[in-house]
């Protein structure tokens, strides 16, 4: 009989033994060889903590760091095969400042074998980890009480985690929960059961790993994210993808997901050659008939497409230093697409420790929580619990290209079904052709006292004079009307902007060139206000002021209150400012009037 494929997550809090489990696992099924045995022995005698004997951890800790400090910080992956199984062990760290990394792990695997320390039992990581793997849609959760010597292998000790270990693992969707006792640096109970041990009448954990069943393949209708599209020549047109759910055929009719059109596979490329069929994980070049298909899009059967939607609720493991803001845009990549939006509300935040939904404002690093999120365009999903290659997402922060969360969506919002985009007969080409001009958004971006307000009044002023179409939208009007009920910290500068952006964007529809005086200090949010217009239709001014020539400038006395700490949250002071890094026009104002200046931005809009 074939040996059948299982992924296994090593996790658990620091310490607890993971990476010496895994070596164990190594060692003694035959999977260390005699080169590795020898530098084992080597790197014993330099970094081991077990005396005289192999320390058997070093095995999976292969970075110098890790050697060094003893401890896992990247996921490493090992390979075990016996008669029944081939198992791909992850061994994810334990430390909360790399959570995301375990749940890089956790996202391909099938079951999670929990560590936990004989002496201290469950931990807050133990916790978190296994929320991770139940939220990730692992079907197994198997505990592993190690270092069962140092509680003489009581049997009591090990029913009390057990229990409370069940009682916390409960309700988080795992087909099966098993706890195991085991002595990973000795071998007891981890490929055979253990002779100190004759209380536990259960298999070794390697045994059990040989009985679960692995996830089954998706066996639903066709699905295949869009990678790629292959066009090495004029003659050949290849879509490219994994395919991620059903089978398709040759001849068989697909679509792309949400749009028009219809066409049928001529040819399915697999590894070098044709084929007549492909499945679930088979990575495949599709040459079809003629329809329009791009990177990003979602293959389907026509007959049974997936949904479509641009707001969900989602679970989300929140892995940046910075918090997650409502209302900041990031760059969401759901299957093969990438697509900007923002989180608009946060429902709650998880507690590790008791599952209890907390109200939040924001989300801090690793934190859990339970979102809403709004994108600019729909996309094809599925809920995350049907499907893991339609249902996940990662955001990226759009000025560091940092991952910022990963998240597994629930279930479309109601609203994202019932609302649609109504067209109108009168367009933004229209209404642009009636004024004889091209819209556009100035968007003047710098330190409060830069200049920005008053090179933009006699931006206007010449707009104006040549007969064109403008309105001025500044910071501080705004906060008397649309934006009086913000404030200034981070997370209400991020809405400050948003609501302008929006309003900025409603008046390039309606064919108007909108100057926008705005402190606007994250790249984050600038770049979200540029995707919301067109190609060509955001010009980035920098009025690049230095902040000494600022707070010469400052009549009101704001830096100097600033300074004092009378004012919170004050930009260049108490709070960041992040200067553009390619505007279409930098101002460098030292030594330049501001006619010098306002004369440049018209020039700089008026050339296109």
């Amino acid at each position: 009989m074939e040996a059948t494929l299982l992924r296994v997550l090593i996790c658990g809090s620091v310490d607890d033994g993971k990476s010496t489990l895994i070596g164990r696992l190594l060692h003694d099924t035959g999977g260390v060889l005699d080169d590795q045995a020898a530098a084992l022995a080597r790197d014993s005698r330099r970094h081991g903590t077990t005396g005289d004997a192999p320390d058997l951890a070093l095995l999976v800790d292969g970075l110098q760091a890790e050697r060094e400090q003893g401890i896992t910080i990247d996921v490493a992956y090992r390979y075990v095969t016996t008669r029944r199984r081939r198992l791909i062990i992850a061994d994810a760290p334990g430390h909360e400042q790399y959570t995301r990394n375990m749940a890089t792990g956790a996202s391909t695997a099938d079951v999670a074998v929990v560590l936990v320390d004989a002496r201290h039992g469950l931990q807050v990581q133990t916790r978190r980890h296994t929320l991770i793997a139940g939220l990730l849609g692992l079907r197994h959760a198997v505990l592993a009480v190690n270092k069962m010597d140092l509680v003489e292998f009581s049997q009591a000790r090990f029913d009390a985690i057990a229990a409370e270990y069940r009682a916390f693992a409960e309700g988080l969707g795992f087909q099966g929960i098993t706890a195991l006792p085991i002595c990973a640096r000795d071998g007891d109970g981890v490929v055979a059961r253990g002779g100190r041990m004759p209380w536990h009448r259960g298999p070794a954990l390697l045994e059990h790993l040989e009985t679960l069943d692995a996830a089954p393949p998706d066996a639903g209708a066709f699905r295949m994210p869009v990678q790629w599209v292959n066009r090495p020549d004029a003659d050949f047109r290849g879509i490219c993808g994994t395919v991620a759910a059903g089978r398709v055929r040759v001849g068989d009719p697909v679509a792309p997901a949400g749009r028009n059109g219809v066409s049928r596979v001529r040819r399915i490329i697999g590894s070098g050659r044709d084929q007549e069929d492909a499945g679930p994980d088979d990575a495949v070049t599709l040459v079809l008939d003629d329809v329009d298909v791009s990177r990003g899009d979602v293959l389907a059967d026509p007959d049974a497409p997936p949904d479509v939607a641009d707001q969900f609720q989602a679970h989300l493991i929140w892995t940046d230093a910075q918090p997650l803001l409502t209302g900041r845009s990031y760059l969401f990549r759901i299957g093969a697409a990438t697509v900007p939006g923002s989180v608009t509300r946060i429902r709650h935040r998880i507690d590790v420790n008791t599952q209890a939904k907390l109200d939040a404002a924001q989300l801090g690093l690793n934190d859990l929580g339970v979102v809403n999120v709004a994108l600019q365009s729909p996309v094809a999903y599925a809920p995350y619990r049907d499907s893991r290659a339609l249902g996940g997402f990662v955001m990226v922060d759009r000025a560091t290209n940092a991952t910022a969360g990963a998240g597994m969506i629930d279930y479309a919002l109601s609203r994202a079904a019932n609302l649609h985009w109504q067209a109108t007969v009168v367009d933004k080409a229209a209404r642009a052709a009636q004024k004889r001009q091209r819209p556009a958004v100035v968007w003047l971006t710098g330190l409060s006292g830069a200049g920005k307000t008053t090179i933009a009044n006699l931006v206007e002023a010449r707009l104006l004079a040549a007969g064109l179409h403008s309105y001025l939208l500044d910071g501080d009007n705004l906060r008397h009307g649309l934006n009086h009920d913000l404030g200034f910290t981070e997370a209400d500068r991020v809405e400050n902007v948003r609501r302008v952006a929006q309003v900025a964007a409603l008046m390039v529809d309606a064919g108007l060139v909108v100057l926008v005086s705005l402190i606007s200090p994250y790249r984050a949010d600038r770049a979200m206000a540029r995707g919301l217009v067109g190609q060509g239709e955001f010009l980035e001014v920098f009025v690049d002021t230095s902040l000494d020539e600022c707070r010469r400038r400052d009549v009101k006395g704001l830096y100097a209150k600033a300074d004092a700490g009378l004012i919170r949250n004050f930009t260049g002071i108490s709070a960041p400012y992040e200067p553009p890094e390619a505007p279409e026009l930098r101002l460098a104002t030292a030594g330049r009037t501001a006619d010098e200046l306002a004369d440049a931005v018209v020039a700089r809009l008026l050339e296109g």
